[in-house]
């Protein structure tokens, strides 16, 4: 009688088990096409990065996983359309350091949190940034840089690829921390700032290597420093911010990190976490970062919100002491 019931336990516990895997959301995530949208235009690194990464999970996931271009209103054309999306994890969203820790400060009356309305789910990568310079310019580093901008207050020209762009807070940043006051000059187009940078119309910028290639390879633009405290494998010769005689504590960069709308069950999320880092690690993708100085990141949900939040804290005091506003 014993074994009878003891088998009558076991098949019981089996099919128990069974049913729960079935019914659990993750068993068969995905079972449909996933869309990633990003506020990134096509060709750009962000965009070019995302479609090797989709890709590789496409392959993993043995489904279709589709890149949706959305660029334009500073990023709320892609927020919007994701945040409408049901969260089921089908959905995905490629967002910036910027869009999730400056637009809230940048965008004052929209009331508008990025992390009250998603929920960070996998990171990509982070890229540092070179303080850029014609190649004909009299300075040969962050001494230089500073020095003139404090012989003549107001008149030392930065370009930027748009007002709250990392490019623009990186030199409100620089500006806080040297006692100086530099003229801020804002661009539509990335390609048409560093052609306007390389001919001298705009003193300097900070520049990323995928962005600021072209006119570098053709001789046309110096790095004096990295926006950094350590130097990069890419650029070797180029010395750090505090080598430079910058701000040592001065840092620009901007991380890369997926997103899905607030709901999305917490076994789906780890699911996508788990297989992005998996992806990652593959050494196609590297080969890839490596092209673009971008550093792979592996965070957890929770290190992408606390450095979105340390982020945030910086961005928040630079915008109020400049003043900004995109409204």
């Amino acid at each position: 009688m014993k074994s009878i019931l003891s088998l009558i336990a076991g098949t019981v516990a089996a099919l128990l088990a069974a049913t729960a895997s079935a019914q659990s959301p993750v068993a068969d995530f995905p079972s449909k096409p996933v869309t990633i949208v990003t506020p990134f235009a096509a060709g750009s690194g962000p965009d070019a990065v995302l479609r090797l990464i989709s890709d590789k999970l496409g392959r993993l996931w043995n489904q279709r996983v589709l890149v949706d271009n959305k660029p334009g209103g500073g990023g709320f054309i892609a927020i919007e359309q994701v945040r409408r999306a049901a969260p089921d994890g089908y959905t995905l969203l490629q967002l910036d350091s910027e869009h999730i820790a400056a637009l809230p400060h940048l965008y004052k009356s929209r009331n508008f949190v990025t992390l009250e309305h998603f929920d960070p789910v996998a990171s990509l990568f982070r890229t540092p940034f070179f303080v850029a310079v014609p190649t004909d310019s009299k300075w040969k580093n962050m001494v230089d840089l500073i020095a003139s901008a404090k012989e003549k207050p107001g008149q030392v020209s930065y370009g930027s690829w748009g007002v709250g762009s990392p490019g623009h807070l990186g030199g409100q940043q620089l500006e806080a921390l040297t006692g100086t006051q530099m003229q801020h000059v804002p661009y539509r187009e990335v390609s048409q700032l560093f052609a306007n940078v390389g001919s001298g119309e705009v003193q300097w910028s900070f520049a990323s290597i995928p962005s600021s290639q072209g006119i570098y390879k053709a001789g046309k633009l110096r790095y004096i420093a990295i926006a950094a405290s350590k130097r990069i494998p890419q650029m070797p010769d180029v010395p750090t911010m505090a080598e430079a005689g910058g701000p040592a504590s001065l840092e620009v960069n901007s991380f890369v990190s997926l997103l899905t709308p607030k709901g999305v069950s917490p076994a789906i999320k780890a699911r996508i976490n788990a297989d992005v880092a998996k992806v990652i690690a593959d050494p196609e993708i590297r080969a890839r970062f490596d092209t673009f100085a971008f550093e792979p990141l592996a965070w957890s949900p929770e290190e992408i919100q606390r450095n979105a939040e340390a982020k945030s804290k910086v961005y928040g005091e630079l915008v109020r002491r400049g003043n900004i506003s995109l409204e």
